[in-house]
Order: C-alpha cells, then structure tokens, then sequence
C-alpha cells in the first residue's frame, strides 16, 4: 500500500490549535504534561504506576469480567483483563461514539492507532504489559449522531424514537435495515462477510453497547483490545470523590474557565472546544438522561421533579453511583481514574478540548495522560488515480477549496497566461509618473489621478475574471470530471474518514483492508496519510 504524507496544516482542516500542537509549538507546553514521543512514556509510566492503586486494578477487572459475562470471553481476552490487577500492566486508550457500523471510517484509524502504539511501547519497554482499549461513549443521549452510517453514497438510518442512554438501546428492531443493506450488497464473498458481520453484531446483542463490543473485538480478532463500558455501577464507585468535588465546590468549571481564558490569550486564532457548565453531570435513571443544575441552593434534574439539598444529592450518589454521568468535560478525569493509563488517543477536536483539562486534573491529583493524535487517512483506488493521472492533478491539490483548484488547474491548462500580474504592475509603473506630476501642481488632481488607477486596475481585474471564465467554458467537459472525483474523495466536501464507512472499502478488499492499514499506520506519524489502495 503505498502512501503519501501531507501535513495537518496544509490539509486546511485541521485547527490552528492542533496543528500547533502536532508541530510542538512551545507556547502550548502549558496546556499538556508530556509530549507524546517514546521516551516521553517512561516518566509517564511511573508516575501512572506510583497514583494507581491495586484497589482499583481489583474493581477494574472484576467489572469487565462482569461486563464480558454475556459473551462467555475467549482465553485470551479473560487473560487479558485479568492481567490488568498486575502493577505492571497499563493501558492506552481510544474512545468513540457507538455509532451504527462504526459510524464514519476515523473509527478503524482510533482503534489501530491505540493497538499499533500499545506495540510500541511493548517493544520499547518490554517490562511491561500494554492493553490497547476502547472506550464506548454508551452514556451518550445524541441518537441522531450515531443512528446511521453511509454506504457507497447511500446513507442508512435506524429511524426512532429515543431517550436516556444510547448503549441500552435494543437492537432488535434493525431487522429491516439489514434488509435494506443487503439489497445493495450484491453476491460476492466480501458482500456476503459484511451481511454476517452486521446480522451478528445488532441482531445477536440485547443492546447496542454490546452490539458494538462484539463488532469492534470481530473487526479487531487477533488483536489485544478490551472493550470498555463505563455505564457501571462498581466504576462509577471509584469516581465518586470527583463527583462530590464536582457537586459542592465545581471545581470543573473554576478551573477549565481560567484555560479557557488563557488559551485565547495565547493566541486569537485559537478555538475554545468546549465550554463548561456550573455542574458538569447528567443523571441517568431508567430512560432519564438529563443535566443536573444547581439553582437557590437546591439541585435539580432538568425536565424532572427530582431535587435535592447538598446532603441529599450526596446521599444518593454514594448509594446509587451509577446515576451520575459525566459530561464530555469530566468523562476524561473518569477514564483516567478508573484506568491505569498512559496515553489518549484522539482526534483534533477530542485533542482540543483535552488541552483545556489539565490545570483541572492537577486539582483532582490525577495525572494528565500523553495525548496522540490519530492517524488520519484518505484512500485512494486504483481507478481513482488513473483518472487524477489523466487530469493532470496532484492528489494534494485535491485538499481544501474547490473553486481554488479549478482556477489553478485552468490556469495551467490554457495555451496563454490568465494572470495580468505583469500589466497590473505595468500601469502601477505609469501612474507614479502622473503622481509625480500631481505633486507639482494642484492638491485636487493627486485625488483624480487615485480614482483613475482604481478604475483602470478594476478594469484589469475585471478582464483577468472575464478571460477566466471564458477558458472554464472551453474545458467544462475536464471541470465536470475533476469535480467528480474531488467529490469521490472529499464527499459533502469534507474529509473522506468522516464521511464513508469501513464497508466501502470492506465491500472490495475483504479482511485485507484492515491488516493493511495496520502494517502500513505507525502512531507517532504526525501527518495526515494517502494511502493508494
């Protein structure tokens, strides 16, 4: 598979922020603990081994043993987790919402990234175990993000009513979808996998959240990944010191407002990710899933009846932890106090708001984790190539504007220049004779001779449009295809992993396609891959 790097900031998606941060810009030291390099972890790992306690391994493992009971877990997973009670055990971790079919193809690239990193730092410092995990997002209420994925063009939506949190929901009920796909899939073995694959996972699973288990541990078999759930009574436990602090002195809100503040100062350019709340907490309860606020000394459930003083609300955490869910603010501090882990892996905006959190993990006296970037990737076919060879067009030309490209590509193709650069600086050269002139005589004529160069010049610049244009309509037949294909490859006009499914690829290239991207991804390249399939 061969590839092509560009970098975050000539793909013209990536922010200010993080392409900053991937390109070690000093004035973000601040915001982080460790840059994510292997040296880097070393220090890392002590410091995680010295605050992580063999308490915690303890419930660690006894809640996924439990989480996993459903499955009956293969040797090697139950070995796995049970290798996490070992003080020399630590993770490194993804996360992402439970989307139907992995949502967009991004969640191929979380994943291998993290199981590609945890053999790195195995390599590296071989004295340790290394668990890549997956973190399900199944406490998450937004169904509209996550009930749909895109199929060669085609988007396939599970349709329904919903509340409360997404990874209880039944999966039943997607019989009819799965009838819809197949009818697109056609007859080859590829097709036929990719039925199975999606039969299995949402038809064989009471909910989505295990749903998605077995589809990630299916995509990924073989591979040393543990799939969490922090939907979990005996983990929520563990976080309960962090949601007192929460609930009586919001220290959440103290302490990422002053990063926030700070982070614009460092520079105008950057954006504030996420803003956080007075209280950063939904209560989840049967099909409740609502913000908890805090108002005339009394906290309440937003769109409920439910209320209480200071006293009462702590009452019912300590008795009934798993009623109180982070928000995307303080989910981080809950990964990180229920996991041994060394490092986040993320995209740009999850990096972001990442970087707005680590004066606040000071204050709760948890170690800020190592943030990697994800391997991010556009693919491109065969046939795809041949027809950017045909056009003449660089792939990397294909990044940012449209409108741009076309110019650049028109320009290039005409038989005689579209740019006046040169009779633009010719008249600037003539009217400095007549401002010469205009010094000499009447004030009122300097101002007449500033309109007529004005005018000439939009003249001139209203020809150079003109000629433009003109070329366009002589080559629309080449516009019309090179439109084509930056649409094949930046669908909606946006990133091509944020748009198309695994299954696009899959339908083609089978099992392969997965072990490519993993023999051929390395996580500590911070750039932005084409691969040419």
């Amino acid at each position: 598979m061969p590839t092509d790097c560009i970098s975050f900031r000539d793909t013209a998606y990536a922010s200010k922020l993080i392409c900053d941060y991937v390109e070690k810009h000093p004035k973000l030291q601040s915001l982080y603990n460790r840059y994510p390099t292997l040296e880097n972890f070393k220090p890392q790992l002590n410091a995680k081994k010295a605050e992580f306690s063999i308490t915690k391994r303890e419930v660690l493992v006894s809640s996924l043993l439990k989480q996993y009971a459903e499955w009956i877990p293969s040797e090697p997973i139950t070995s796995r987790i049970l290798s996490l009670a070992k003080e020399n055990t630590f993770t490194v971790t993804t996360g992402h919402q439970l989307n139907l079919l992995g949502g967009p193809i991004y969640f191929l690239y979380k994943i291998i990234t993290t199981i590609n990193l945890a053999k790195e730092l195995k390599i590296k410092y071989p004295e340790n175990n290394y668990i890549p995990i997956f973190w399900m997002a199944s406490e998450d209420h937004d169904f509209e993000e996550i009930n749909h994925f895109n199929f060669q063009n085609k988007r396939f939506q599970w349709s329904k009513m919903t509340s409360g949190a997404v990874g209880l929901l039944d999966t039943s009920e997607l019989v009819e979808l799965i009838n819809l796909f197949s009818n697109v899939l056609g007859k080859t073995a590829n097709a036929n996998n990719l039925l199975e694959l999606f039969k299995n996972t949402y038809l064989n699973h009471s909910n989505l959240a295990n749903a998605t288990r077995y589809l990630v541990h299916t995509l990924f078999e073989g591979d040393d990944l543990i799939v969490v759930d922090g939907n979990d009574p005996s983990l929520k436990r563990l976080f309960i010191p962090a949601v007192t602090t929460e609930l009586t002195y919001s220290n959440a809100f103290k302490f990422i407002s002053q990063t926030n503040d700070k982070i614009k100062s460092i520079d105008k350019g950057y954006k504030v990710q996420v803003n956080p709340r007075e209280i950063n907490l939904f209560y989840l309860k049967d099909n409740i899933r609502e913000r908890i606020i805090f108002k005339e000394e009394v906290y309440r459930v937003l769109n409920t009846q439910l209320s209480w003083d200071l006293n009462g609300i702590l009452e019912e955490l300590n008795l009934y932890p798993e009623r109180f869910s982070p928000n995307v603010i303080m989910r981080p501090l809950y990964q990180e106090t229920i996991l041994p882990n060394l490092c986040y892996i993320g995209g740009g905006g999850e990096l972001s708001y990442w970087l707005q959190l680590r004066t606040y993990f000071q204050s709760e006296q948890t170690s800020f984790p190592i943030l990697l970037h994800r391997n991010a990737v556009l693919l491109v076919t065969l046939k795809q190539q041949q027809k950017l060879n045909k056009l003449n067009v660089s792939i990397l030309n294909l990044f940012g504007n449209k409108k741009s490209l076309i110019d650049k590509q028109i320009k290039k193709m005409s038989n005689f220049s579209i740019d006046f650069s040169d009779q633009k600086a010719a008249l600037k050269q003539q009217f400095l004779k007549f401002y010469e002139l205009a010094s000499h005589t009447d004030k009122s004529f300097i101002g007449a001779v500033l309109a007529q160069e004005k005018k000439q010049m939009k003249g001139l610049e209203v020809l150079e449009k003109r000629l433009l244009k003109a070329e366009k309509k002589s080559h629309i037949n080449y516009i019309t295809r090179l439109e084509e294909i930056q649409l094949k490859l930046f669908p909606n006009e946006s990133l091509q992993e944020r748009f198309s499914n695994f299954s696009d690829y899959y339908i083609d290239y089978g099992d392969e396609f997965i072990e490519r991207l993993k023999l051929e991804l390395s996580p500590f390249q911070q750039n932005f891959h084409i691969f040419y399939l």
